[in-house]
């Protein structure tokens, strides 16, 4: 996986070299340049720091992102998947139009304006693939999660997905509904291969990478 760690920080080889995508810094290395990657501003960042391990994202691998907002960890996932393609699934309209934005200059980002809770609405754009990422922050996260692993998916393809408690209950503790909604994930016949938390780059996150058991 094309992810770098320099000066203790990680980062991606910049895709478009010279352009930065969210004020972050970028540094010349061996005639390459890299983007930093500020886990403070994606999850998948926070993960990767605080541990997951078995996650791998190869250079043409096919994703379906969904809750892609203006595009900071999509951008970073671009740079990693250089023969890749990422499917960009954004509900705002607004938000969307800086996802665009940054597709223009990025190849291999089809954004879709979409909602992730009705798949179908994008089933004859979006084929299948190897990940399906979930940030998308709303009671039914895990369930929207798990519909879109189900269609979309191929059959050795895997799932993250990033959860945040405060969005399914504010008053339950959040270790209380993260075995909840590991409970649901199994039930619905995934695997749980890791378990990362988030802090304390983000409050009351964990993320969950699955596979399904076809």
């Amino acid at each position: 996986m094309n992810i770098y760690l320099k000066d203790n920080q990680l980062a991606t080889e910049n895709l478009v070299v010279g352009t930065s995508v969210y004020g972050e810094p970028l540094i010349k290395s061996d005639d390459k340049e890299y983007r930093i990657w500020n886990p403070t501003r994606s999850k998948l960042a926070a993960s990767l720091l605080n541990g997951m391990e078995k996650l791998d994202i190869p250079e043409n691998s096919k994703i379906l992102y969904l809750g892609a907002s203006t595009g900071t960890t999509v951008s970073h996932i671009s740079d990693i998947i250089k023969d890749g393609l990422i499917y960009a699934v954004e509900f705002s309209p607004v938000t969307a139009k800086k996802l665009v934005r940054l597709a223009n200059q990025r190849t291999n980002i089809a954004p879709i304006l979409g909602d992730a809770t009705k798949p179908k609405e994008y089933l004859n754009i979006v084929e299948k693939v190897d990940l399906v990422y979930c940030d998308v922050a709303q009671p039914t996260q895990t369930e929207l999660f798990v519909k879109n692993m189900n269609i979309f998916a191929k059959e050795d393809g895997k799932g993250l997905l990033m959860l945040k408690a405060r969005s399914i209950d504010v008053v339950q503790k959040p270790k209380k509904i993260f075995k909840e909604e590991e409970k649901k994930l199994k039930e619905k016949g995934f695997t749980v291969l890791e378990k990362i938390k988030l802090e304390p780059y983000e409050k009351d996150h964990i993320a969950f990478l699955v596979e399904k058991n076809f």
